[in-house]
Order: structure tokens, then sequence, then C-alpha cells
């Protein structure tokens, strides 16, 4: 496993049955893009989208909980599978709610990666709180682990492989890319 990550983050990451991840800043590095038409372009990095391919492949629900409405968001959780898209919610502790009834999971089988002070309330309650190093530094000051790769750029990548490898499902989730 590591140095890297301690034992309580291993125990906490080895009890995640959901994870639920931000979009801006999280998934994508934060800018919005409007085309001339009034589209919104956002850049989504392919290794995070590859990481929750493997994280679902395990077994693990997916959600993206986000407080802005985007087409381009239901376009990109579509094409990755995401289980359930909760979008426009700007008091995402309500979501959190919604979540855990839905999916049967408690606070502490959920993974949050979240990155703007909007996400503090989730951070608190879930089991493995995460955020990009792009972080607010107050969201920065109340999660358990602050992934070395920035938001858009590996960051979801990181903390699927790091839950995947905590839960020791990683060798059977990849194992066919090594034959």
């Amino acid at each position: 496993m590591g140095h890297k990550y301690s034992d309580e983050l291993i125990e906490r990451a080895g009890k995640i049955k959901l994870l639920a991840l931000d979009v801006d800043g999280v998934l994508t590095d934060g800018r919005i893009i409007y085309g001339n038409y009034g589209d919104e372009l956002k850049n989504f990095d392919v290794n995070d989208g590859f990481g929750i391919f493997m994280v679902k492949r395990s077994g693990i629900k997916c959600v993206i909980l986000t407080a802005k409405a985007s087409p381009v968001v239901t376009k990109r959780a579509k094409e990755l599978r995401i289980d359930r898209v909760y979008q426009d919610f700007h008091y995402k502790i309500k979501a959190l709610e919604k979540i855990r009834k839905r999916f049967r999971v408690s606070d502490e089988e959920i993974c949050f990666v979240g990155d703007e002070i909007i996400d503090i309330p989730v951070l608190k309650r879930v089991g493995l709180a995460v955020s990009p190093p792009n972080a607010a530094e107050e969201v920065k000051s109340c999660v358990h682990l602050i992934t070395g790769k920035p938001g858009g750029c590996g960051a979801v990548r990181e903390v699927c492989d790091f839950i995947l490898r905590s839960q020791g499902t990683w060798s059977e989730v990849t194992s066919v890319y090594f034959e």
C-alpha cells in the first residue's frame, strides 16, 4: 500500500461503499468555458473516468453531487455509467440524506470529494472526506485526505486507486489488464 497513507485512512477507505463527487474543481479544473452560442464546455480527465470505471467494477456505487445543473455533466455521467446525478443542490447536505436512503449506506460508508465551502457540511459527515490541493483552505482543514493531484487532473483517479487498494480489490479489478 505504501507509506503515504495512515492506518486510520486505510481503515476509513476500507469501509467505502459509495463514492460521491463534486464536479467543478474536482472532476474538472474548475474552469467553465462558454462557447459563442452559449454552450458550456468543461474539461474532464480520462484517467479520472477510468478510476470511476474501476471503482464501479468493484461494486462501489458512484454519484455526482453538484450545486450547478449542467447538460455537460449529465452527458459525462451517462458515459461513465454514474449511478445517480444530484444537480442543482446548493445545500448538499439535503442530497446526502437522499443518497443515504436510496443506496442504503451509512455516513461512514460514503467517500465525498469536494473543493468548495459549500461542500463542508457533507465533508464533515462522511466516513472519508477528500479534497484536491486546489480546494479552499477552509475545506482542506476539515478533510481526512488531500490528494496529490489537482481537481480535473487525476485527483479522482488517485482517490479511486486508494479505495481499491485499501479494500484489497485492486488486483482483482485490474488483473485483466496484466494477463
